[in-house]
């Protein structure tokens, strides 16, 4: 989806689904953070579902909706103190 940089490293940015058995008729996106440069053993970071849309569509255009310092704002968050 994008790549964005953050406190000297590259972060890929990808939308992962998350299936809501209890909502089957949404499209619930989390964000995942991957560094370029991954360490062995190194996790991505996620967020939680932050986008609900009623169709894949609307989900991925909503994703691709947000500015890199918005990524960067929401890896931050994600990220260990």
């Amino acid at each position: 989806m994008a790549t964005v940089g953050h406190d000297g490293r590259f972060w890929d940015v990808y939308l992962e689904f998350d299936d809501d058995p209890r909502r089957p008729e949404t499209f619930r996106g989390v964000l995942c953070f991957f560094p370029a440069d991954a360490n062995e053993g190194e996790q991505p970071v996620r967020t939680t579902a932050i986008i609900i849309e009623p169709s894949y569509e609307e989900a991925v255009a909503r994703a691709r909706g947000f500015e890199d310092h918005q990524l960067v704002g929401l890896l931050r968050s994600c990220l260990p103190d």
